[in-house]
C-alpha cells in the first residue's frame, strides 16, 4: 500500500459478498440502497470489479451513479482516491462483490477478489448465503469460509430465498451455535417477483426492464421487513483510505467529447468519465438508437460498450449517426470505440441469425454473433503507436468480455496485450487514422 494517504474519512463502508455467483447479493443491495434512501441516509454505491451491469442497477436504486473499484485494473492510488471520495460524500458506502469471496484472478485465482479487497480497505463484509434446500448444514459452510482466512473481516452473514419463519430460524440457531462471534443480520424470504432477467452477459441492463422500479421498492420493502439494518449499519467501518489520482485515469480524447449514451451503449465507467471533466474536458451525450450523431461542436467522438448486436436494424438505419461518424473521421476527429462501440466502427455485424448488418465502415473489421463465443478476462494494453490515447508505448489495464467473433480484423493493430498473469495475446484492435478500437475496455494507465 505504498504511496496510499490514510486520515479519517467521515463515511463508513460494508462489503456483501456470497459463496458463489447467484446468491441474491444484487437484490439485496438494491433493496438496502432504496431502503437506506427513503430514511433520508446519505448513501453511495459501488461495486467490485469491471462489471457494468450491477452499477447500473445501483444507480438506479440510489438516483447516483455506483463506482467500480477493482484491485487488478487500478492503480492502488486510484483505488485509495475512489474510495476516499465516496466515503466524504456518504454516511454510508455499500459496496457489492463480484462472483464467490475468493473468486479473483491470478496464479492462485484469489488475487483482486472481493475479499482483496474487504482486506485492502478494511471494510467488513457480510456472507449473502443462498439457502435454498439447506438447514443446520449451513454452519459448516460459514465456518470454511472464515477459518479460510482469520485476517479478513467476515463480521456476519444474511440468508436469502428462505422459504418460511421456521427455515430463518432453524439457519440462525445453527450459525449462532457454532459461530457465536459470527452475527446474523436477517433473511429475506424467497419470493418470485424478486427476480432479474439475465442474458449472455450477465443480468439484462437496468434501462431494459419496465418492472425495474417495482422490483426495487419490493426489494426495499423485503428489507425492511426481514432485514436488521440498524445493526448492519453499526457493523460499517471507514476505511481511512484518500488522496488523489497520480495523473490521469486515461488521457480525454479531447476538450470537448460527443459520448454515446444509450441502450446499445451503456457500458460506462462513471470513474472515467467524471476524472475526465476534472480534467477539464466537457462531455456531451448523444444517443445512436434515436438516430443521433455526434455533436458538430465536438472535437472527438468516444462509442463505450453495450449490446449493439440486440439493434443491429436501427443502427444500420440511423444514418444520422453513422454519417456524423464518418464526417467527423473525414475532419481528423479522435473516434474511440470498446468492444460493442469498436464492432460499430467496423464495416459490417453479422447478428444471431447470420443477417448482415451495415455499420460504419471506418475500420476494416466483421463480427458475428452467429456462432457466438465467449472472450473473457483482464487485460493489459500497451499502444503499439501514438494515437488518440496517447504516446506509443503508454500502458493500460481493462478488462474484456464479449461473444462476438472476429471474421474480418486487417490492419494496423491498436494494442499489443496480455492477459493477467502478464503472457502475451498477441495483438489487439485495430487504428486507421484517426479512427480506433479495441474488444479491451481501458479502466486505468498502468504503473
Amino acid at each position: 500500500m505504498s504511496g496510499v494517504a490514510l486520515s479519517l474519512s467521515k463515511g463508513r463502508g460494508l462489503i456483501l459478498a456470497a459463496p458463489a455467483s447467484g446468491s441474491g447479493k444484487t437484490l439485496l443491495t438494491l433493496g438496502l440502497l432504496r431502503h437506506l434512501r427513503r430514511r433520508g441516509i446519505a448513501v453511495a454505491a459501488a461495486k467490485v470489479g469491471p462489471d457494468y451491469i450491477d452499477p447500473a442497477f445501483h444507480a438506479a436504486a440510489l438516483g447516483a451513479p455506483s463506482i467500480n473499484l477493482d484491485l487488478w485494473a487500478m492503480r492502488e492510488t486510484t483505488l485509495a482516491a475512489l474510495v476516499g471520495g465516496l466515503e466524504r460524500a456518504a454516511e454510508f458506502v455499500l459496496c457489492e462483490g463480484a462472483m464467490g469471496l475468493y473468486d479473483g484472478t491470478g496464479r492462485d485465482g484469489e488475487a483482486a477478489s472481493t475479499a482483496a479487497l474487504s482486506r485492502f480497505t478494511g471494510w467488513p463484509a457480510v456472507l449473502v448465503v443462498d439457502a435454498r434446500g439447506a438447514g443446520a448444514s449451513v454452519a459448516a459452510l460459514l465456518r470454511g469460509f472464515v477459518a479460510h482466512d482469520p485476517l479478513l473481516p467476515l463480521i456476519g452473514a444474511i440468508f436469502t430465498r428462505v422459504r418460511s419463519l421456521r427455515h430463518a430460524q432453524l439457519l440462525s440457531a445453527a450459525a449462532r451455535r457454532h459461530l457465536p462471534e459470527l452475527a446474523v443480520f436477517g433473511a429475506l424470504p424467497e419470493d418470485l417477483k424478486l427476480a432479474i432477467p439475465s442474458r449472455h452477459l450477465g443480468l439484462v441492463g437496468a434501462g431494459e426492464i419496465a418492472e425495474l422500479p417495482a422490483l426495487i421498492e419490493c426489494a426495499a420493502e423485503a428489507v425492511a421487513r426481514s432485514i436488521d439494518v440498524e445493526r448492519l449499519l453499526a457493523a460499517a467501518r471507514s476505511s481511512r483510505l484518500s488522496g488523489a489520482p497520480e495523473g490521469a485515469l486515461l488521457p480525454p480524447l479531447g476538450e470537448r467529447i460527443a459520448v454515446a449514451r444509450d441502450e446499445a451503449f451503456s457500458f460506462l465507467y462513471p470513474a472515467l468519465l467524471e476524472d475526465w471533466r476534472r480534467q477539464g474536458a466537457a462531455l456531451a451525450f448523444f444517443s445512436p438508437l434515436a438516430g443521433e450523431g455526434p455533436s458538430r461542436d465536438a472535437d472527438s467522438v468516444y462509442l463505450p460498450g453495450g449490446y449493439p448486436e440486440l439493434w443491429p436494424e436501427r443502427i444500420a438505419a440511423g444514418d444520422g449517426f453513422l454519417s456524423g461518424l464518418r464526417q467527423a473521421a473525414l475532419l481528423g476527429k479522435p473516434i474511440y470505440g470498446e468492444c460493442g462501440g469498436y464492432m460499430v466502427l467496423g464495416e459490417s455485424l453479422i447478428d444471431g441469425e447470420g443477417r448482415r448488418h451495415r455499420m460504419a465502415g471506418l475500420l476494416p473489421l466483421v463480427t458475428s454473433f452467429e456462432h457466438p463465443r465467449r472472450s473473457l478476462g483482464y487485460r493489459g494494453a500497451r499502444l503499439i503507436q501514438r494515437g488518440p490515447l496517447g504516446a506509443k508505448g503508454a500502458r493500460f489495464r481493462g478488462h474484456e468480455f464479449h461473444y462476438a467473433r472476429t471474421l474480418a480484423e486487417e490492419g494496423e493493430p491498436l494494442f499489443g496485450a496480455s492477459d493477467s498473469e502478464g503472457h502475451s495475446l498477441g495483438s489487439r484492435g485495430l487504428k486507421r487514422g484517426s479512427v480506433c478500437g479495441s474488444f479491451v475496455h481501458l479502466i486505468d494507465r498502468a504503473l
